[in-house]
């Protein structure tokens, strides 16, 4: 339940600030969307030093090696300041080589670049609050980074307004006091972590956070952590493609109502994430212990959940799409715009809650091959399905490109579950 938390709380950030910024209207949304889309791309560089923290660090612990634990936290930490500090230093510098990349109006690219050099000075406080989410993480602590991204969540709500219409001596700042609020924010969120961690009975021992790079725990660092950062990192720049193809057909509407409403749609694939995390630690446990029967009740409770609930969502987004849209951006155009966005992808909402229910099932079984080829295929072949459709659909052929493919790859995934189970099943009865 933290882990989700903080998920729900990372999104709620960002949906926060659509809100307020929704109300300068939809170039102001499609300005920070496009950036937003830069920061998911450094959320998934930063999982390198978090992923690894969580799992090197777990196992020190386990084996009763405090000092290697140490060593791990240190080591992560280093590379998160590094890591942070690059990304930070280029996007300051050279804001309009990457936000020219999205095809945006001039005067939008330009409020664009304002947002992304101030978020630009909070990229070392990301990296860093994922690296010590993971320490935390792997010395089993999970609440604790739940509470301190409380406190930013709840700091970046009251400060959004006043920065960004302004308040008494502080000035309006437009989406620019956005990105003032987020940062500060976050700086406060790091410095209850470093606070916490620099107490005399904190974690680990008030581990350095900067030392000389070993080796061997470098390259076990990297061993851990590439794949996922890899992972993440290269499902982001599939989206960053589709935003541009957006941009292309659809102009600043066309990323408003895809950048929002995928805010929007988190909402749904956080709590289906959630519940097929659950599950697959479930079944990882009967399934070690050769009960089966339990996993696959489990699998079917799960799944009959998850489908009364992506039966709600689909209702809602083709029913209600433009009005649930109008709460985020009061703008005619923009919310009768992201109401087409919803309505074409919610008629895949159960889908998609299906694939991501059976890849806990497969992860839980210990075969994480097939979810992830699934996931790799099907979402690369979204920018070419989506170029095709939107040469003869406009815009609309992009969103129609994301639905299909997360249909497809639901009754994928279920199919090649199904059949997996079988042999499974023929492996029991043999054993027997």
């Amino acid at each position: 339940m933290p882990l989700m938390a903080v998920s729900f709380i990372q999104m709620t950030y960002n949906m926060v600030d659509i809100i307020w910024i929704g109300r300068l209207g939809s170039k102001s949304v499609a300005a920070v969307g496009t950036v937003g889309m830069l920061m998911w791309m450094m959320n998934s560089f930063a999982l390198l030093s978090k992923v690894s923290a969580e799992v090197s660090i777990g196992q020190s612990i386990g084996a009763r090696r405090l000092d290697k634990a140490m060593l791990y936290a240190s080591h992560t930490t280093t590379l998160a300041i590094m890591l942070g500090l690059f990304f930070a230093v280029f996007f300051f510098l050279f804001p309009q080589l990457t936000i020219s990349f999205f095809r945006l109006e001039a005067d939008i690219t330009q409020e664009a670049v304002n947002y992304l050099r101030i978020i630009s000075l909070g990229v070392p406080f990301m990296f860093l609050i994922l690296n010590f989410s993971g320490i935390y993480i792997g010395t089993g602590r999970s609440d604790i980074p739940f509470y301190f991204n409380a406190v930013g969540l709840v700091l970046n709500i009251v400060l959004d307004p006043l920065f960004i219409f302004g308040f008494g001596f502080i000035p309006k700042m437009g989406s620019q006091g956005a990105a003032v609020a987020t940062t500060l924010s976050q700086f406060v969120v790091l410095i209850l972590f470093i606070r916490h961690l620099r107490k005399k009975n904190g974690v680990l021992a008030q581990f350095p956070f900067w030392i000389k790079l070993r080796k061997s725990y470098t390259i076990n660092i990297l061993k851990l952590g590439i794949p996922v950062a890899a992972m993440n990192v290269y499902f982001s720049i599939i989206n960053m493609n589709l935003t541009r193809i957006a941009s292309i057909h659809g102009g600043h509407l066309g990323v408003t109502s895809q950048t929002t409403g995928g805010q929007i749609e988190g909402i749904t694939w956080n709590t289906s994430t959630g519940f097929a995390t659950a599950l697959g630690s479930f079944v990882a446990q009967n399934f070690a212990a050769g009960k089966m029967d339990r996993a696959r009740h489990a699998y079917r409770y799960t799944l009959m959940a998850m489908m009364t609930l992506g039966i709600l969502v689909t209702a809602a987004f083709m029913l209600f799409g433009s009005e649930i849209f109008s709460v985020f951006i009061p703008e005619r155009a923009a919310y009768l715009a992201g109401g087409d966005y919803l309505f074409i992808i919610g008629i895949s909402q159960v889908f998609m809650m299906l694939e991501l229910t059976t890849q806990g099932m497969f992860n839980g079984v210990g075969k994480t091959t097939p979810p992830a080829i699934v996931s790799i295929v099907f979402n690369t072949v979204r920018i070419p399905l989506a170029m095709i459709l939107a040469a003869t659909m406009g815009v609309n052929g992009v969103w129609w490109a994301i639905s299909i493919t997360s249909i497809i790859k639901g009754i994928f995934s279920a199919t090649w579950y199904y059949f997996l189970q079988r042999k499974l099943e023929r492996k029991e009865k043999y054993t027997k």
